[in-house]
């Protein structure tokens, strides 16, 4: 008879659809659990400095990626004038979160990551012509309404200055678009 492997069947896959339903998460490396409060969400930010002739909206959108070994993030300006994608991961020789980010422009860089205090804390080297940014460091703030903030400062000509604020919201229908 059938019965039983038809009823382990059934009773295996409830039990896979209660866990899913109890709110289990697909496996992520330990070392970027920091990161999975961003992760299968699209969010939109509208830059600090963005005029209402000449808006600056970078629409984000994070992922775990590689059977969660990575975090991919993609990202748009502009609906595509310029845009960029991350891969972060775990590198066990640096002992440190790392990633390497590629653009629609001429430079791409790699950067660390770490958390402290709750924030993320980026610093990234950049290769190729960035208008002459050699280095961006950035603080990623996950606050309580449901919001982030991302403020990032950059090295030009051996001076540091504020480069961008922006603060993103959740937006599940917003696309990340590459021209």
């Amino acid at each position: 008879m059938n019965t039983p492997r038809i009823l382990t069947g059934l009773v295996g896959t409830f039990g896979v659809a209660l866990n899913l339903a109890a709110g289990d998460s697909p496996a992520l490396d330990p070392h970027l659990e920091s990161l999975r409060p961003w992760l299968e969400k699209t969010w939109k930010g509208e830059f600090k400095d963005s005029k209402p002739d000449s808006p600056k909206v970078d629409i984000v959108r994070w992922e775990r990626a590689l059977n969660g070994k990575a975090v991919r993030i993609l990202h748009s300006l502009n609906d595509g004038a310029y845009g960029g994608e991350a891969i972060v991961r775990w590198d066990e020789a640096k002992q440190a979160v790392t990633y390497h980010y590629f653009t629609t422009a001429e430079f791409t860089t790699k950067g660390t990551m770490s958390v402290k205090d709750g924030k993320i804390i980026t610093h990234e080297v950049v290769s190729g012509n960035a208008g002459g940014i050699t280095e961006v460091r950035a603080e990623f703030e996950l606050r309580r309404d449901g919001t982030y903030l991302v403020k990032a400062e950059h090295l030009k000509d051996g001076v540091w200055s504020p480069a961008r604020e922006t603060t993103y919201l959740e937006a599940p229908t917003a696309k990340v678009v590459f021209k």
